[in-house]
């Protein structure tokens, strides 16, 4: 860790939160440089749905890389690319009946937000983007002024504008129907909010507190959108490529978005890969409008078009199911059991955590969860929340393994237990 101290700038977070130095992974398990394994759920803030280095994505990689295959390409025509886009259609869209073009921007998350919002306002000629309360859609300018929290938004440096934040499913309450509020603030002309160019959301806030969008309230807003003339944007960087269950997290609610943003997982391998998926309509760009130097990276489309095979069937999602619901059961055990921890299970699928009322224990539990070697993150406007991110191959006795550590964890916080030896638990 001295190099890191000495030469690496003060921004850095992850490596302060566990500090050691990691030399190799695979599957759901991180080695240090000592040797020592590390239970991981956090899968690389959601961008290693499948584990680390999934041996038939890397022994495609490798083969592809020592064939000469292309690596950099703008965004000619390459091989990798058409065995992508065929694929993608072929195993997502055409089974679920969904007809979009596909864009690729630069490589991260970010920059599909900001390829959405300036589409958006192209199509529209309207310039204002409605975001929900404790959103994150990214750290660029655009993408950050749909930000809800407030720290990220300060680290700007100036003022960002042109989002608009309104409350999302649940903020004021669940008697409260803020679809309804919104529409209110539209259809009034003396609300001073104008129609907006779109609307962007999470179905889960999975930086923002694990907040989750209900099917009701996702469909009333995709009808608000049609009938406001606005673009329906929803923002799948973390939720999507399986982590809710289905591939898409809106699937449940059988809507149809104009745009949906894609990165993380979805080259299946962490290396750096985003795409927007834009109803062909109003794929209005003009060639080279909107573009990137590292927009397309061919190694990341051979390992993504391989990550497509958990898709061919239903097996996967139904196998995430099972998972979803054994990790929904222990932390509703723990919540149940320690009735002084207000605690409420938050999230779906296999992005889900507790909530904890004092907003300094989640942090604890992530360091006693360290100690037994376990790497699990905090999540929300003040870190309140324990979220889970385990891989969506992992296997059940390591799932039961990291869940029991979670429980360790949280009584060793309040106390009830005594902890245990560092690293007795993997």
């Amino acid at each position: 860790m001295q190099v890191i101290d000495e030469l690496e700038s003060e921004v850095r977070s992850y490596c302060r939160l566990w500090p050691v130095t990691f030399e190799k992974a695979s599957g759901h398990t991180l080695y240090d440089t000592k040797g020592r394994q590390y239970l991981d759920f956090f899968s690389g803030a959601g961008s290693l749905n499948y584990g680390h280095n999934d041996p038939e994505m890397k022994r495609k990689l490798i083969d592809y890389l020592t064939g000469d295959g292309i690596v950099h390409s703008l965004d000619m025509a390459t091989t990798a690319k058409e065995a992508f886009l065929t694929r993608f259609n072929e195993v997502i869209l055409r089974p679920r009946g969904l007809n979009y073009k596909m864009q690729l921007p630069g490589p991260t998350g970010t920059n599909a937000v900001e390829a959405a919002l300036k589409l958006a306002r192209k199509v529209t000629g309207r310039d204002r983007v409605i975001a929900f309360t404790n959103a994150f859609h990214g750290m660029t300018l655009g993408a950050l002024s749909l930000t809800g929290n407030r720290s990220k938004r300060q680290g700007a440096g100036m003022m960002i504008g042109s989002g608009i934040a309104m409350p999302y499913d649940g903020y004021l309450g669940e008697d409260v129907d803020t679809i309804e509020y919104l529409d209110r603030f539209l259809n009034d002309r003396g609300s001073g909010m104008d129609a907006p160019a779109a609307i962007i959301t999470e179905t889960v806030q999975a930086e923002g507190g694990l907040h989750s969008a209900s099917v009701g309230w996702l469909q009333r807003l995709a009808d608000l959108c049609r009938r406001h003339g606005a673009l329906l944007i929803v923002d799948d960087i973390q939720a999507g490529c399986g982590r809710t269950g289905s591939f898409f997290s809106f699937e449940d609610a059988g809507i149809e978005p104009d745009i949906v943003c894609l990165s993380k997982s979805l080259s299946g391998f962490g290396l750096p890969l985003a795409l927007v998926l834009l109803k062909p309509e109003i794929d209005v760009w003009s060639p080279g409008e909107h573009n990137g130097t590292f927009r397309g990276h061919n190694p990341a489309f051979i390992t993504a078009t391989e990550a497509l095979r958990y898709w061919e069937t239903p097996d996967f999602a139904q196998d995430i199911a099972v998972k979803a619901g054994t990790i929904k059961l222990a932390l509703t055990d723990i919540s149940d059991s320690m009735p002084e921890l207000q605690a409420t299970v938050r999230g779906r699928g296999m992005v889900q955590g507790l909530a904890l009322a004092d907003d300094h224990l989640a942090s604890k539990v992530r360091e006693e969860a360290f100690r037994r070697r376990l790497i699990v993150e905090t999540s929300g406007p003040e870190g309140e929340v324990v979220k889970l991110l385990p891989s969506l191959t992992i296997d059940q006795d390591a799932l039961d393994r990291g869940l029991q550590i979670i429980e360790e964890s949280v009584r060793a916080v309040v106390g009830s237990a005594s902890p245990v030896a560092a690293g007795s638990a993997v």
